[in-house]
């Protein structure tokens, strides 16, 4: 399953090879931030809540044109250097302050279209990320040259979603699939979920972790496609590492057919092993797939009947944090419930339900990640009518303010009129000291105040803008996990553009601001 590629299959072009300098505010390695994912710059000191609203737009990056548009790769900020994919194939190192180019990676050939599906992660001199063709790469982190490459999964569909960790000389990930959205007539479901290490030097794997057994054949469906089941549970979502116990903590999805396996589930895990620790299910049961919204889906949405077709994932990226004198680890569900466990034993410390849940969708509450900055946790919910940016209390679940998207958000700049513009928050929260950080369905890019939850600063991404490479492009929704903005020495980036509801004539773009 997986396979070494020769390390001339892709093109790459090295415009400059400088090499990374270190800055006072503070790096942003990887999705997560840190190990403990915090999506949190402590570091950050020369933006705060005084001056977060005199921003300006620095530079920007536009990507062209094509079939695919969405942009789905949260950037990483080492040194003077930003890392960053597109929805074009490519991956681009550029200079963090101004934009201009470093190198670029042309993505090998694949046998469907393939572009950059998660964040990458810069350690040890390398650069590490996945794409939707559910391969894997590691790039020198200098001169963009491929270090070497593994195929994930085989799957039809199978994808990486899931951005990569890295620790003690291994990197992690997970592999997701979207083979349940695939029509009727395909033989569903055969992927299983999995969470791998790899080497980091040589890419050998070292442990992988199914979340689900493997499926059989189980008789066919109304249409005579066959059926096999249990199949599903992906790992959506990125992993942390608690370094003291050696632990790594990751999410998993429902299941596409059948019922077993560790679906809607926090694991612990041997970070060196793999080996299970604990294991704590959130929902009793949740099978489902797209035919479960299709006017067919009598005989074809295994959870109709019995009412576990709720699409309830942890999909999000769980917080490592310390409180009430113990080692906590925190989630959020797309059933709109954060659930915080005692990090060694997994046994619930509290839950706070916050989205509206909303079954055969999960789009009503958490979806991919939120922010813990050591006082607070900020958490914000999807289409949950409207979404909301909550702050809590760690060691509680206690609520110490929210606040509910704009109700003029989609009536409003370049959302004005256009379809398919909802209040809601369907990407991570990011912070650093005093502010956080959040864009919204309705393309608008705000900073609150951490303190007391007011808009202090907000951006419409729904315009055109001049790229530092020359096109014109123009930002749209903004959702998913490649969407969290990143702070990195009084500088913020963000992508818009998750899908295309939104009318525009241009790519989507990555947006640099400053002071």
């Amino acid at each position: 399953m997986l396979r070494k590629t020769a390390l001339l299959t892709a093109a790459l072009v090295v415009l400059t090879a400088a090499p990374a300098t270190a800055r006072g505010g503070g790096d942003w390695p990887g999705w997560q931030k840190d190990l403990d994912g915090s999506r949190h710059n402590a570091a950050e000191w020369r933006i705060n809540r005084h001056n977060a609203g005199e921003l300006e737009l620095k530079w920007a990056f536009a990507y062209p044109k094509g079939e695919f548009n969405a942009v789905r790769s949260q950037p990483a900020v080492v040194g003077d250097t930003i890392y960053f994919g597109g929805p074009d194939g490519k991956f681009y190192a550029r200079d963090a302050r101004t934009g201009d180019a470093r190198w670029e990676f042309t993505l090998p050939p694949a046998s469907r279209y393939a572009y950059n599906s998660d964040g990458p992660t810069v350690a040890g001199g390398k650069v590490f990320f996945g794409d939707s063709a559910s391969r894997f790469f590691a790039l020198d982190q200098r001169t963009g040259r491929l270090r070497w490459q593994v195929q994930l999964d085989d799957g039809i569909a199978s994808q990486t979603t899931s951005s990569p960790i890295v620790h003690n000389g291994l990197v992690y990930v997970g592999t997701s699939s979207a083979e349940n959205m695939l029509p009727n007539t395909h033989a569903c479901c055969t992927f299983r979920g999995h969470i791998d290490a790899y080497d980091v030097d040589t890419g050998a794997l070292v442990w992988r972790h199914y979340t689900v057994p493997e499926p059989v054949e189980a008789g066919t469906w109304p249409n005579g496609a066959k059926r096999f089941e249990p199949s599903g549970v992906g790992v959506w979502s990125s992993p942390v590492i608690d370094r003291r116990t050696g632990t790594l903590y990751v999410g998993t999805g429902q299941n596409y057919t059948g019922k077993g396996g560790e679906f809607d589930s926090l694991l612990a895990l041997n970070a060196r092993t793999g080996a299970v620790r604990w294991t704590n299910q959130v929902t009793d049961a949740d099978t489902w797939r797209d035919a479960c919204n299709q006017p067919d889906a009598e005989g074809y949405c295994p959870g109709l009947k019995d009412g576990t077709n709720l699409d309830y994932d942890i999909g999000a990226t769980p917080n490592l944090f310390r409180a009430g004198g113990r080692q906590l680890v925190g989630v959020g569900q797309k059933s709109g419930v954060y659930h915080v466990f005692d990090a060694s034993t997994g046994q619930v410390v509290w839950r706070r339900q916050l989205g509206v849940p909303l079954p055969s969708g999960g789009i009503s509450g958490i979806q991919w990640g939120s922010s813990h900055d050591g006082e607070r946790l900020y958490i914000a919910t999807y289409y949950a009518d409207p979404g909301k940016l909550f702050a809590v209390d760690p060691a509680t679940g206690q609520v110490l303010w929210e606040t509910a998207a704009p109700a003029d958000g989609c009536a409003t700049g370049g959302a004005a009129g256009q379809p398919g513009c909802w209040p809601a928050h369907g990407l991570p929260v990011s912070s650093s000291p005093g502010v956080v950080w959040l864009g919204a369905a309705d393309g608008k890019f705000r900073a609150y105040d951490a303190r007391t939850g007011r808009i202090i600063w907000s951006h419409d991404t729904i315009q055109d803008v001049r790229g530092v490479n020359g096109l014109t492009g123009r930002g749209g929704t903004m959702a998913g996990p490649g969407t969290g903005a990143v702070v990195s020495d009084g500088m913020v980036y963000v992508q818009s553009g998750y899908h295309s509801d939104f009318v525009n004539p241009h790519g989507h773009v990555l947006l640099a601001f400053g002071l």
